[in-house]
């Protein structure tokens, strides 16, 4: 496969209610579903509202990384998209980053702007505009100083 996009759930039906019907709308690669262990209808949920994901059921919560890790060693793929249950993406999201990554095979990974879901016109905290870490190893985003984010103005819509 080209490029599977693997969201990890843990006890997360909300998220997936609210969210996952927007990736199903604006991507066109394989969804698989991970499910870390979930005591609550997660599964049933998938199962009921989205025969065609494929779920990777895990025996037991292994956490975040650990969580993507069992899945990722069952998915064969080119690419992996490691999604948060709580995002919501848009048209196009995706595909830009597929064909950068098809034309630069030296650059072993990438990501779209984050912008925030309730100020959409602001890039979002934790994801900002990519990721840079200092000679010191702390981490800091282009569209993100400390507690502020700037509106996104095309300003970061370069490479």
């Amino acid at each position: 496969m080209k490029c599977a996009i693997v969201i990890l759930n843990w006890n997360g039906v909300k998220y997936l209610e609210q969210f996952l019907p927007s990736v199903v709308q604006h991507s066109s690669h394989q969804i698989i579903v991970a499910d870390n262990d979930s005591s609550d209808d997660s599964v049933s949920f998938l199962k009921k509202n989205y025969p065609d994901i494929q779920i990777i059921q895990l025996d037991q919560n292994y956490g975040f990384a650990e969580g993507y890790n069992q899945a990722l060693k069952q998915i064969d793929s080119e690419y992996y998209v490691l999604l948060n249950s709580d995002i919501e993406v848009s048209e196009n999201w995706l595909e830009n980053c597929l064909v950068y990554l098809d034309e630069n095979k030296e650059v072993a990974a990438c990501q779209p702007k984050i912008l925030s879901f309730h100020e959409k016109a602001f890039f979002e905290y934790a994801g900002a505009c990519g990721g840079y870490l200092d000679f010191l190893g702390y981490p800091f985003c282009r569209g993100r100083i400390f507690d502020h984010t700037e509106e996104d103005q095309g300003q970061y819509d370069q490479e």
